[in-house]
């Protein structure tokens, strides 16, 4: 099981501050669509020529032009590259085939997607590396979160690994880890709390005793 670190509200050079704080106890650096937004792919860039050793993933959310997008992030050093599950086959499959060129991963985020279960399976089938079940700020914002939707693609996947975002925190990171995903995406979890390198310690430390 490894552990993500989402980053959404901060610029790069409070990204680097902040990966610098927990690198010892993260896998993945994901460049949240945020910070994408403001800064641009030179965020996925700085934060890879930075943290060699860490993997980043770029949140772009492709929804068209899925080829060409995952392209760009891959030459701006992004490991793994999100693509959404509403999405169209042919776009999904499109971002599939221009990972494998480039040596990079596909994350297809459900955030939105009704039936999980056949989508998941759909979604599987095209090859993707990473299915991820999200529960999105505004969701999150009136309670819900992602822990049921993560059994229902696990039951469903047969190839992908899964993922889980969404208002993930220490409390809640226990009843996660029993569900087994591969990867726990992790944001304010960390990065809300007064002392974030402990945080990620204690995080990484619940993953590994669990998983």
């Amino acid at each position: 099981m490894e552990l993500q670190l989402a980053l959404d509200l901060v610029d790069i050079p409070q990204a680097k501050q902040l990966v610098k704080e927990v690198e010892a106890y993260i896998d993945i650096v994901e460049i949240g669509t945020p910070v994408v937004i403001n800064e641009g792919l030179r965020a996925v860039k700085e934060i890879k020529e930075a943290f060699p050793h860490l993997r980043v993933l770029a949140d772009l959310k492709v929804m068209d032009a899925a080829g060409y997008e995952v392209m760009k992030a891959s030459e701006a050093g992004a490991d793994i590259v999100t693509v959404l599950g509403a999405s169209e086959d042919m776009t999904i499959k499109g971002a599939v085939e221009e990972a494998r060129k480039q040596g990079k991963q596909i994350l297809v985020d459900m955030i939105a997607v009704k039936d999980l279960a056949g989508r998941a399976r759909e979604v599987d089938a095209l090859g993707v590396d990473y299915i991820c079940v999200h529960t999105g700020y505004d969701l999150q914002a009136v309670g819900q979160n992602s822990f049921a939707d993560l059994l229902t693609i696990k039951s469903a996947v047969k190839h992908a690994k899964t993922a889980i975002a969404g208002g993930i925190k220490l409390s809640t990171l226990p009843e996660v880890i029993k569900a087994n995903p591969d990867l726990v995406i992790v944001g304010g979890g960390i990065t809300g709390q007064a002392d974030k390198q402990a945080a990620a310690a204690e995080m990484r430390q619940l993953i590994e005793q669990g998983a």
